[in-house]
């Protein structure tokens, strides 16, 4: 199936400049987002701590519930609506009680300021401070084994140039993804982890499609300045990128917005990634190429 019906000749190789500028502009809000909000923000899973998930009758007010919290000394406990405004979720940073004493002691603390039968628990979790430092590690290491696996691949199977553009296409996606999410001041868990690795899969699944095709072009190129070669193979993959691109954006779009408050978040984090990983395949790996190559001649020459 094909979107085009004869090839395009879009000239990608002369917006270079323009990508390499915007790509820096978005990494540098990001960083800068980071750096504002003091870091990045943990959920549970990497902080550690007790979350507790109540539902009210009537959507209660926020400052009420601090205050009725701050009789057992929760009073700066992280509290946000979850999903409805009769959900509320309330992280706390201790983590030693029993998760049966938690729901009960919020519960309670709530009692003068609601009906204590109009709130329902309807989940506790608990991570000690120690799980949460292991399972950070746990998920920087998961990624960089992922990116070593991917260079060793992408050398075997192309050459090495290929394989460091692919990472630096990789790292610039997780970058805008990464600030993206301190931007918009979302939390990392292991979901979010998850979700940047399905990135790094499709992004770099989308690169190598669009290498292989320069690999081909490049056999048969003759005379062809390597600028035009990588432009008439992206043009020549555009239509599978278009459709490829399309048809996922559909399924995480109808995620993002139908799939409920729990998934929110990993819908947010694949609906950045999918964008930033196709013009990263475009923009990003195949650029390198062209300066790869711009930088050996000049060492030749």
């Amino acid at each position: 199936m094909e979107i085009f019906k004869r090839q395009t000749e879009f000239d990608f190789m002369g917006k270079k400049q323009t990508a390499i500028r915007l790509s820096a502009i978005l990494i540098l809000i990001g960083i800068v987002s980071v750096i504002i909000h003091g870091g990045l923000k943990y959920g549970i899973d990497f902080a550690g701590g007790t979350l507790v998930q109540l539902k009210f009758e009537k959507p209660p007010a926020i400052e009420e519930i601090r205050d009725g919290l701050k009789t057992i000394g929760l009073g700066d406990s992280t509290i946000q609506e979850f999903g409805s405004k009769n959900h509320i979720l309330i992280r706390v940073q201790r983590s030693e009680e029993k998760l049966e004493e938690v729901g009960t002691q919020v519960k309670n603390s709530l009692a003068g300021k609601f009906n204590s039968e109009a709130i329902v628990v309807e989940r506790v979790e608990m991570v000690g401070p120690k799980v949460g430092r292991d399972l950070r590690e746990k998920a920087v290491l998961s990624i960089i084994y992922a990116i070593i696996g991917i260079v060793i691949y992408i050398s075997w199977r192309f050459e090495l140039q290929y394989a460091i553009a692919a990472i630096i296409a990789l790292i610039h996606d997780v970058l805008v993804t990464m600030g993206a999410f301190s931007l918009y001041d979302k939390e990392f868990t292991l979901v979010i982890v998850a979700a940047f690795l399905t990135i790094i899969g499709y992004s770099l699944n989308d690169t190598i499609v669009v290498f292989d095709r320069i690999r081909e072009n490049m056999r048969r190129k003759g005379k062809t300045p390597l600028v035009e070669v990588i432009n008439n193979s992206i043009n020549q993959t555009l239509s599978r990128t278009i459709l490829t691109s399309g048809t996922t954006l559909l399924v995480v779009v109808a995620l993002f917005f139908l799939g409920g408050e729990i998934i929110h978040d990993f819908s947010f984090a694949l609906l950045i990634g999918v964008i930033v990983g196709t013009y990263s395949s475009v923009f990003i790996a195949s650029v390198f190429l062209v300066y790869w190559a711009e930088r050996t001649q000049t060492r030749r020459a």
